[in-house]
Parts: C-alpha cells; sequence; structure tokens
C-alpha cells in the first residue's frame, strides 16, 4: 500500500504535485526492490475523508501519479480513493491503466466516519460498463474497518460476502476494526468456505502472523506493518518488507 501525501485542496495539503509523485514513486520502488506481487495507491492523508464524492482535483491527481508507477514499474497496480469513492477510483484506474480498485460500501449500507453510506453495486458495476473498464478487477471490502454495521447486525459475515459474490465482486477483503488491526482468522476461514470467489486479508498482517494469513487468504494487503515503527504515517522501511516477503517466498 501506497499511502499518497495530502493531495491539493485537502486540508494537510502541503506539497506540489511533483513532490507528491516523486515520494509514491520511493516508495513503490522500494516495494518492487524487496520483492512484492503488486501496489496499491491510496489518498490516506486527504483527512477528513469526503462520503462517496471527491473533487474533480484528486481524480486528476491520483490518475497522474498511478500513471507515473504504471510507467516506471512493472508490477500489477490498484487504487483506492477514501472515502468509497469507488467510480473516481474506476475512473483512475482506466486512464492510467491499473489493474484493480479496491472499493467499500458494495453490498448493504453501513454508517462510516463520513456518514451514512449506501451500497453502490448497481451503479458501480454499471459504470464500468458505460466506460469499457470490464477488465478492471473491483475488490470490495465487506463489514469495513472503522464503520458501525448495527444496522446490519442480523446479516453476518458469511452472508454479507455470500451477497458481494452474487451481486459480482471480482475478491473480498477482510479487515480488523481499525487500520493496523489484525484480521480474525476465523472470519477468513469462514468466508473462504463459502464463496468462490479470491478472498483478501486487508489489515493487520505483520512478520509474526503472515504464515497462518498465507495459508488461508489468497492475497494479502499491507500498509502500516511495512512501515517505520508499523506505524502508517511513517516512511516505508525496506528491510521490513524485505524480512516479510523473505518469509512468503518460503
Amino acid at each position: 500500500m501506497i499511502h499518497l501525501q495530502a493531495l491539493p485542496g485537502t486540508p494537510a495539503s502541503q506539497y506540489e504535485i511533483n513532490e507528491i509523485i516523486e515520494k509514491a514513486l520511493t516508495d513503490a520502488a522500494i516495494y518492487h526492490l524487496a520483492g512484492v506481487d503488486g501496489l496499491m495507491i491510496e489518498n490516506m492523508h486527504d483527512t477528513p475523508y469526503l462520503n462517496r464524492e471527491v473533487g474533480h482535483e484528486i481524480t486528476a491527481a491520483m490518475s497522474v501519479i498511478a500513471r507515473e508507477i504504471k510507467r516506471e514499474i512493472p508490477l500489477p497496480c490498484g487504487v483506492q480513493v477514501l472515502a468509497g469513492a469507488n467510480q473516481a477510483a474506476l475512473a483512475i484506474a482506466k486512464a492510467a491503466g491499473l489493474e484493480f480498485i479496491r472499493g467499500e460500501g458494495f453490498v448493504f449500507g453501513h454508517i462510516a466516519d463520513e456518514g451514512w453510506m449506501s451500497s453502490d453495486a448497481g451503479e458501480l458495476l454499471r459504470y464500468r460498463k458505460m466506460i469499457e473498464a470490464d477488465d478492471i478487477l473491483i475488490f470490495n471490502d465487506i463489514k469495513k474497518k472503522h464503520s458501525s454495521h448495527v444496522v446490519t447486525s442480523d446479516v453476518d459475515l458469511v452472508e454479507t460476502a455470500k451477497a458481494a459474490e452474487y451481486f459480482r465482486s471480482d475478491g473480498l477483503i477482510i479487515t480488523g476494526s481499525s487500520t493496523g488491526v489484525a484480521t480474525d482468522i476465523k472470519e477468513v476461514k469462514a468466508v473462504k468456505s463459502k464463496c468462490n470467489i479470491p478472498v483478501m486479508v486487508g489489515s493487520g498482517v505483520t512478520l509474526k502472523n503472515v504464515k497462518k494469513y498465507f495459508r488461508v487468504a489468497d492475497a494479502l494487503i499491507i500498509g502500516s506493518y511495512f512501515k517505520k515503527d508499523g506505524h502508517w504515517e511513517n516512511d516505508v522501511e525496506y528491510d521490513r518488507v524485505a524480512k516479510l516477503m523473505e518469509v512468503v517466498g518460503k
């Protein structure tokens, strides 16, 4: 996971676009050198996030950054646009030649930090068809972290996963309660046993637990652990990435 510096127009913005691109390319190069299998960019520093809709300046900036990464680094790459701006993510992926997006709120509504977020599977897949982007995979968080799911408390994780699969998701992402919190391995196994699409771990992977996740999940999304002291706001550390990838390689 490449956490982009705050983008133009957001409250914490302090860097010119060329500086943001250079930092992203540096992170991407470290990941590539250390042996990761793919990359994903995310506007993590754009707090506070908007609900579903972001400005054109965000879509444009992330498209440029993503294209530069694809030009320099020969790895599959995806994008997530916070919060829940899944159509913007598809537009970026289409423009930059990315392979996938990470979306939230695909099925069932929930209460996020940004307020109520309705499901968007129908609109999102129609938009993907409209822009001729069927080759771009849509991986979806289910029972997403940083959210309250009290409204759907009578619909468990497995049923939510099955609904997302029925609504044509390309892959399911399961997380802990917040960024960096370990994902429940039992939940991963339960969803994996009932669904026929890829199941991914979306938070809390470390050197200590990577083996158990790797035996069950189809993919691991790692951001926080690869940073100095395991904190998402810090810089990527090559040694942390390389040591974990060495274990994965074995």
